[in-house]
């Protein structure tokens, strides 16, 4: 099959398409044919070794997190799926390659795609789908009148994570650029900060939660001024927590690490009152079906910014590190 791989990690070397022996299905997988790939900013920062040090993968491997495709083989142990549904998924850390023609992945990962979506537009949904559920009901159990700011709207986390919040019930403020305003009031945003001409740290106070993924450690600081006492901030950029490391088993170096790295921030967050969590968010089949049925019924839809082809892999992925995206950047592979 084809696959497009990290050859070696790297800030310039593009992912290399190459002929790779088709997966098989184990135990508990499934073989998946893959009809579209979503596209994240996840997969560039593996390709350039940012996560190397808590996830550390053998070069060569395929790249890619999100899919959708057909079941076309399953495991000897598989109980929920058969060949021919139509399924999609945000693949497990340790098996990702959604960048190709097929994939194997552990049933657990898996969902049956929602009926009202294409491929394409399915592919786009598990990690951003997936990052706000963590968020916003996992962690966040955000309840009806709570006030939630959610940074950078028009991007793949912010366009479901605004949907999901005003589904909760919630509050919800946003930033994005001028030209992504009407975008976001259309997905639910009350309150809607143009950070080109605003500064969210004058416009908003006692707020319950901020989803924070500004990568300035000015924002970072700022993000703790508009929550109330109690209230939780919730970053899916860092910095990575002692908390975080004992999730994931890391060795004891690496959690001194993560305790050094974010001393100061949890220092913040305990005179301020509130919760800082660093979510580096996980693959769970049971929660994307939960997200299917909201979705079936109308609470959510797919935004999509661009549809590229499969050979077109690393200009999508050009396209996401520009940082100008409006929702989800999608690869056509079948």
């Amino acid at each position: 099959m084809k696959a497009f791989i990290i050859k070696k990690y790297s800030k310039k070397e593009k992912l290399q398409l190459i002929e790779v022996s088709k997966p098989i299905a184990k135990e508990s997988e499934v073989l998946v044919q893959i009809h579209a790939a979503g596209v994240n900013l996840l997969d560039s920062m593996i390709k350039r070794g940012e996560f190397k040090i808590f996830l550390p993968y053998k070069t060569p491997l395929i790249n890619g997190h999100d899919m959708a495709g057909t079941v076309v083989e399953v495991g000897s142990g598989v109980k929920n799926f058969k060949i021919g549904d139509e399924v999609y998924s945000r693949v497990d850390d340790y098996r990702i390659g959604t960048f190709a023609e097929y994939i194997s992945v552990h049933e657990s990962d898996l969902a049956i795609k929602p009926k009202n979506l294409t491929m394409e537009e399915a592919a786009s949904i598990p990690l951003v789908g997936l990052t706000s559920w963590q968020a916003l009901v996992e962690i966040g159990n955000i309840k009806k009148g709570q006030k939630v700011f959610i940074q950078a709207g028009s991007g793949g986390v912010g366009t479901f994570a605004i949907q999901l919040a005003k589904y909760l019930g919630a509050f919800v403020a946003t930033t994005t650029s001028t030209t992504n305003i009407d975008l976001v009031k259309r997905l639910g945003a009350d309150l809607v900060i143009d950070y080109k001409k605003e500064d969210f740290e004058t416009k908003l106070k006692d707020y319950d939660l901020v989803l924070h993924s500004n990568r300035d450690p000015k924002i970072l600081e700022k993000s703790f001024a508009v929550l109330k006492s109690g209230g939780q901030l919730i970053s899916l950029v860092g910095p990575p927590t002692p908390e975080f490391a004992e999730e994931i088993g890391l060795p004891w170096y690496l959690k001194l690490v993560t305790k050094l790295l974010s001393s100061s921030v949890k220092k913040k967050a305990k005179n301020t009152n509130t919760m800082f969590k660093f979510l580096f968010m996980r693959a769970e089949g049971s929660q994307l079906k939960q997200i299917t049925q909201l979705i079936e019924s109308g609470a959510i839809e797919p935004v999509i910014d661009k549809v590229f082809s499969f050979e077109q892999t690393n200009d999508a992925m050009s396209y996401v590190e520009s940082g100008r995206t409006k929702g989800k950047v999608v690869i056509k592979v079948k």
